[in-house]
């Protein structure tokens, strides 16, 4: 039995209310009643602080926040609850691993391998981690539909390569990038290997055991869960070793005026109060995704992306950048329009009640690379419409007659 789509639109009050065509989910998603309802029940039901209160209370809040972190293991198949911890977002996961991992293991002569697609979350704590130790931060391109063959992996991945952060899934591009293979080469050089999922997560069964992942990173808010949750997984017995990243309290075993003894995995790595309402809401929104099935959501994106890809085609001046296969773009659909600055593109569909991204997507280095400053991007997710899409591509056909051009049929 196939999946009503277009019923669970009635489970997202704000594209149910607004009527706007909402195409920028890589940007964050929006929240279904159930994610919204996890959290105002903690919150009117549970709210205490999580891990300290020894009352009945405080140990509801603990034990739905610890039910959570299961809730996360299950979802990406990690060996252990130990091995899951909660951030604010990926950026923060991947300065986590960038500040107690590779500050405490590079040293001058050691490489990081990174593609040209990261972004910026990606990128910029390598940079750091590269500058600190004198280590070296080596770029592999891609070719320009964002493929990278495996000459060009063998090129760069060699026995200096000690850490290589990869997106799973280019937020500019939409490609799936060969993260299985990628880790494989590292592996085989020693080196260790953190995916960031935060593209990914949302749309495809993610199993870190069976990819072989060091570390892998994503965010909430992408994933139809509250803003201010995210998560880092990592083998337990790297996490084991890792010095903290934050330092304060609930980290701790013991504290003395001249040190501390630190508490055990995962909790080394949560210092402070912790986001249990955003963790709570994570655990649902995972049960609503997987209670539509990720087979279900991939086929109906595809069929939304291919839709789209199509109608921009055939619009004079718009160009599609990555492949020219619609079932590589993963939802994702940055474009420019000849003539029209990106802003202006996204004005002029604001306009007309459709939602795109516009500007360098924090990837600016591979748009420089593409020889592009800046361009729009349009983003699907199940949730959208064959409407959603039509609204679209008309504003999309209107853009440059609005701006004063003559050539639009």
């Amino acid at each position: 039995m196939s999946f009503d789509f277009a019923a669970c639109r009635k489970d997202f009050p704000l594209l149910a209310n607004s009527g706007i065509a909402y195409l920028d989910s890589a940007a964050t998603a929006q929240r279904p009643v159930p994610v919204l309802d996890a959290v105002q029940d903690f919150y009117e039901q549970a709210n205490a602080n999580p891990l300290r209160g020894l009352y009945a209370l405080g140990m509801e809040a603990t034990e739905r926040y610890e039910a959570a972190r299961e809730r996360v293991r299950r979802f990406i198949n990690a060996g252990s609850e130990r091995e899951i911890i909660f951030t604010r977002n990926t950026t923060e996961s991947i300065n986590l691993v960038a500040y107690s991992y590779a500050l405490n293991h590079l040293k001058p002569g050691d490489e990081i391998f990174v593609s040209i697609m990261e972004h910026h979350s990606n990128l910029l704590p390598w940079q750091m981690a590269a500058r600190q130790t004198g280590a070296k931060l080596v770029y592999l391109e891609c070719e320009p539909d964002g493929s990278l063959p495996e000459e060009r992996l063998r090129a760069v991945i060699g026995p200096h390569t000690k850490i290589a952060a990869i997106g799973q899934v280019s937020n500019v591009l939409g490609c799936t990038n060969p993260v299985e293979t990628i880790i494989r080469m590292v592996h085989e050089n020693g080196g260790v290997v953190l995916v960031d999922a935060a593209q990914s997560a949302p749309h495809m069964k993610i199993d870190v055991q069976a990819m072989g992942a060091d570390f892998l990173a994503f965010s909430g808010h992408k994933l139809m869960a509250p803003m201010g949750i995210g998560v880092l997984y990592g083998r337990e017995e790297l996490l084991d070793e890792m010095p903290p990243f934050l330092t304060g309290g609930e980290m701790i075993d013991s504290v003395t005026r001249d040190g501390a003894v630190y508490a055990e995995l995962p909790h080394k790595f949560e210092a402070g109060t912790v986001n249990a309402g955003g963790a709570v809401g994570l655990a649902a929104a995972i049960d609503y995704l997987e209670s539509i099935g990720f087979e279900a959501i991939h086929a109906q994106e595809q069929a939304l992306t291919r839709r789209a890809f199509e109608g921009m085609r055939e619009i004079p001046g718009v160009h599609i950048l990555g492949s020219d296969d619609p079932d590589r773009h993963g939802g994702i659909l940055s474009f420019t329009v000849d003539g029209v600055h990106p802003h202006d593109i996204a004005s002029i569909l604001d306009a007309n009640g459709v939602a795109i991204r516009a500007g360098h997507h924090c990837a600016q280095p591979l748009l420089q690379y593409l020889g592009v400053r800046s361009c729009a991007r349009a983003s699907l997710a199940f949730y959208n419409t064959p409407e959603d899409v039509d609204r679209f591509l008309e504003a999309l056909r209107g853009v440059r007659k609005e701006m004063g051009y003559a050539d639009i049929l």
